[in-house]
């Protein structure tokens, strides 16, 4: 939203600009480096990729009109006005911000008349959809916390949602800009609509869109390279990291996007949280709705990084951040201002940022959490079960004493296990897969009585342990039976789990009995040595490492799991110096130069 200074421009944000000059010579000259790097990096799509995305889209757009007339007529509607009910996509997410890179999905926002149901989406829309030359994979998941259609067309992944307004007829010159169109609608269609709005939002309150674009789609890589793109994680999910870089837009509107990424690390490195992030000031509008306000809230008080939507009704998109993921974020952006620094006085290189996380070398210890089934549509939704209460484990393990942090990893890694008896199901379900399961095929069970496949995700914590205080002596315990069994009842009691065909292990392990899959090819370090990390004391010379007799008799003790994926009374670790965030990572010393305080302004929530 434009401010208005009596004395002088509009701008856009909360704030004046922190500076409205151009680029420097040298600024320019590493935006183009920058693109250039971003195109090695394969985050650009084909012409042919993106021609077939328009077709695509096209086709669908047409489907949704044809699927409201179907179900017009079926109510009783005439021909012509079955006709002038019309139906139109609008799209969202990285495709509508001009972000997205070679098969990523489009998010699809369908918008349908008011005499046309969310059953019609599923019970018509679906099937014709299936019908559709070139569709696969098509499939509803009509119970999701917002309803949704995944379907493969051409080979190009949508994610379809729809929503249903209060109005006889949907114009094909409908915008979604007006408040007053949430009007009586259900919440689903409210969450549904509000991707589309938010997008649309962010695009027209920054100075520049093509800037934003470039200058984003380098924090996007960056942030999945360091493994920090996830919402439901604790970290920052896509809205948030282009709200991020929007803001920065608006400080600098006349900067290259060389120039912006620079800004974005400086100023985000220094950012007072919890002061929000906002586009533009929060508004009250005609809904009897929430809206983010933490003089009001206690729980929106609570938020640690709020980053704030900007279309009615605003909500945080960084609910999830807890104080170790909040951690791990600033110490990247720490690291990304050392680098563009450098990058800008030539004496590193565009690919240094993008460099991959070190994640499964950072710490001596993890937690293995493994959700497991027998069914492979049943996975799905256990894993998605699991992974989405993951959040709460990290909170709880913040509260045990000596740990620093709890560092989740953003994704699971899945595995199929070809087992011939229960004994191998159950080794399986607590993540002992052997080299004789791993190399087993399918085919290899057929046939075979008791025998059958195991799914099972695996996610990983990293724990981060204090140093033992100096002149201490002996191996010290860290006692993390409680948040392990806490977090095995809270997902148990999920209304659908089943004892008899789910299973939920937790356990730790050393960073020496990781599995394979999580390493990339050649990456492993030799099981002999252990990989330094830049910074951290190496393991073999830590001062907090216990003896040989010691290491063998109590800090390699495994966490073992009892049957249907119960969690034993109590699990101890025998912590050791881990490479932990420097502590001025928590509270860090701002660097001088940039003008911070007026980057944050003075914002209220009425």
């Amino acid at each position: 939203m434009a401010s208005e200074n009596l004395n002088g421009p509009s701008y856009l944000g909360v704030t004046p600009p922190i500076s409205t000059n151009e680029s420097s010579t040298r600024e320019k000259e590493v935006t183009v480096t920058l693109m250039e790097e971003l195109r090695r990096q394969k985050t650009f799509e084909s012409e042919d990729e993106a021609k077939t995305r328009e077709i695509v889209l096209g086709r669908v757009a047409a489907l949704v009109k044809k699927f409201v007339k179907k179900v017009s007529l079926q109510r009783g509607l005439s021909e012509s006005a079955a006709t002038a009910a019309g139906g139109k996509i609008f799209t969202f997410g990285s495709y509508r911000l001009g972000v997205h890179g070679p098969g990523s999905d489009i998010d699809t926002l369908c918008v349908v008349p008011k005499h046309v149901s969310r059953e019609d989406f599923f019970d018509v829309f679906e099937p014709m959809l299936k019908e559709m030359e070139g569709a696969t994979e098509v499939s509803g998941v009509p119970e999701a916390y917002v309803p949704i259609i995944k379907a493969e067309i051409n080979g190009i992944p949508l994610d379809l949602l729809m929503a249903r307004l209060a109005l006889s007829s949907i114009p094909d010159n409908l915008s979604l800009k007006d408040d007053n169109l949430l009007r009586n609608l259900d919440e689903r269609c409210v969450r549904s609509l509000n991707g589309s709005r938010v997008i649309d939002e962010i695009l027209r309150l920054v100075p520049n869109v093509e800037v934003f674009r470039d200058a984003l789609r380098c924090i996007k890589l960056w942030a999945q390279r360091r493994a920090i793109y996830s919402n439901v994680n604790g970290f920052l999910g896509g809205v948030a990291w282009a709200l991020l870089v929007a803001r920065i837009c608006q400080l600098y509107p006349n900067a290259v996007a060389g120039a912006i990424v620079s800004r974005f690390f400086i100023i985000m490195y220094q950012w007072s949280w919890p002061q929000p992030v906002l586009l533009k000031q929060i508004e009250e509008g005609p809904l009897p709705v929430r809206v983010w306000n933490p003089k009001l809230y206690p729980s929106d008080r609570a938020h640690r990084m709020p980053i704030i939507t900007p279309a009615y009704p605003a909500m945080c998109s960084t609910h999830n951040v807890t104080a170790s993921t909040q951690m791990i974020i600033t110490d990247e952006f720490k690291r990304g201002a050392e680098i563009v620094d450098r990058v800008i006085i030539g004496t590193a290189e565009w690919s240094e940022l993008f460099a991959k996380h070190d994640f499964f070398h950072r710490y001596r210890y993890y937690l293995q959490i493994i959700a497991s089934t027998g069914n492979p549509d049943l996975q799905i939704k256990w894993a998605g079960t699991v992974e989405s209460r993951l959040r709460q484990l990290v909170m709880k393990l913040e509260y045990v004493d000596s740990l620093v942090l709890a560092h989740p990893f953003i994704k699971g890694f899945d595995q199929v296990s070809y087992c011939l008896s229960e004994e191998e199901v159950r080794a399986v379900a607590q993540g002992e897969i052997s080299d004789v399961i791993a190399s087993r095929k399918k085919e290899d069970i057929e046939g075979k009585e008791g025998a059958g496949p195991v799914y099972s995700t695996t996610f990983y914590i990293g724990l981060a342990i204090e140093p033992k205080p100096a002149g201490s002596v002996g191996p010290r315990k860290l006692d993390i039976s409680y948040p392990t069994t806490e977090f095995t009842k809270m997902v148990k009691m999920w209304e659908k789990f089943d004892e008899s065909t789910m299973g939920i292990v937790v356990r730790h392990i050393k960073n020496t009995a990781l599995p394979d899959n999580v390493f990339d090819p050649g990456e492993r370090p030799a099981k002999t040595v252990q990989k330094r990390v830049k910074g951290s004391k190496s393991n073999n010379t830590s001062p907090d490492l216990p003896n040989k007799r010691q290491r063998s008799s109590q800090s390699d003790l495994p966490l073992k799991a009892a049957e249907n994926g119960t969690v034993p009374p109590s699990s101890t670790l025998t912590p050791v110096a881990e490479s932990l965030p420097s502590k001025d990572i928590r509270s860090p010393q701002l660097p001088t130069g940039e003008n911070a305080a007026l980057a944050m302004g003075t914002v209220s929530a009425q």
